[in-house]
């Protein structure tokens, strides 16, 4: 083979690569020429060789530099888009926010759409606050709960007016921050109060306690106004503690008196215990007498007259009692 012919094979192969090239790029290639992005095709070529979507940087090229933002390349959109960022959304942040007048530069857009957080919404909640309710409903509790220092409940619902701060944004704290700093400053302004009247008269007060704690401090949202909902009064609930104390107190008393009462039967028993044995005792010694009485007979110590005098005696006794009753009331005894 001549090498004419390798160069002839050569220049066509060249040719057909170029007009690929140009069939295919062609008209993303125009669209820029005609909006005053100019990008040369060898860009255009080199983006498709990272893999990286070639109409969607010269898209947001054009954007860019029909809103006047000539500082952005495209090296720098492709950048962001081999970062796994998301290009049209940085791009319309970066317009909106700059008709709108809000300073936010591409690195800063670019960190926040790494970050994971939607940059557009964030200028746009920076250009339109955003309300939000404390408690949150979704949550399953409406309102927040705190108890005066008279012992009376007040249910309160507020309602929070943020905007988003572009600056903390990054590493700023979301929005479930704000919703319990709000209502942890509810529940210090209620319970600091004297009087749930207080609170019902002057609701506004809430509000300006609460604002004047600085809670959107760390946050990725500056709170414009606290604006209290709802106030209504619940439960008394210093008396219902006071109920319990004193069913509480009354369940100790009842141990304790059942502690004596214990005590007593145990002494009661035991006294009993003593007595039947001091009967006992009595027993014994009753049934002696007989025996000591004859020992005396035997020895000479007492004499026959002597025992019918004591049995004359004891017969007598034993009548009288019986006559008085003494004797039937001793049985009962």
């Amino acid at each position: 083979m001549s090498l004419q012919v390798i160069l002839g094979i050569f220049l066509v192969g060249l040719l057909l690569i170029f007009g690929y090239i140009f069939i295919f790029f062609f008209g993303v290639w125009i669209q820029a020429w005609a909006s005053g992005a100019h990008i040369s095709l060898i860009k255009l070529v080199g983006m498709s060789l990272r893999k990286v979507n070639a109409a969607l940087i010269v898209r947001a090229y054009i954007q860019l530099r029909r809103a006047g933002l000539d500082t952005i390349s495209t090296d720098d959109l492709e950048g962001h888009a081999m970062a796994g960022g998301d290009v049209q959304n940085v791009v319309n942040a970066l317009i909106a926010a700059d008709k709108a007048g809000i300073p936010l530069n591409f690195k800063r857009a670019t960190a926040i759409d790494l970050a994971g957080r939607d940059v557009f919404d964030a200028v746009r909640m920076s250009v339109n606050p955003r309300v939000i309710d404390c408690p949150e409903p979704s949550k399953g509790r409406a309102t927040v709960d705190a108890v005066a220092k008279d012992g009376i409940q007040v249910k309160a619902k507020a309602r929070v007016t943020v905007r988003a701060n572009l600056e903390r944004l990054v590493g700023g704290a979301t929005e479930e921050t704000i919703i319990a700093r709000v209502g942890e400053g509810i529940v210090t302004t209620i319970g600091s109060s004297p009087s749930y009247t207080t609170v019902l008269e002057n609701p506004d007060n809430i509000s300006q306690r609460v604002l004047e704690k600085g809670l959107d401090s760390g946050t990725a949202f500056e709170i414009l106004s606290i604006d209290i909902a709802d106030v209504d009064v619940g439960d008394n609930i210093g008396s219902r503690l006071q109920a319990d104390q004193a069913e509480a107190d009354t369940r100790v008393a009842q141990a304790r008196a059942e502690v004596r009462r214990a005590a007593a039967v145990a002494a009661e028993q035991e006294m009993r215990a003593k007595v039947q044995e001091m009967q006992a005792k009595v027993v014994a010694a009753q049934a002696e007498v007989p025996l000591a009485m004859a020992a005396a007979l035997r020895e000479g110590k007492l004499g026959v007259l002597d025992y019918y005098r004591l049995e004359n005696i004891k017969a007598d006794t034993e009548m009288r009692n019986n006559i008085t009753g003494e004797g039937k009331d001793g049985d009962k005894g």
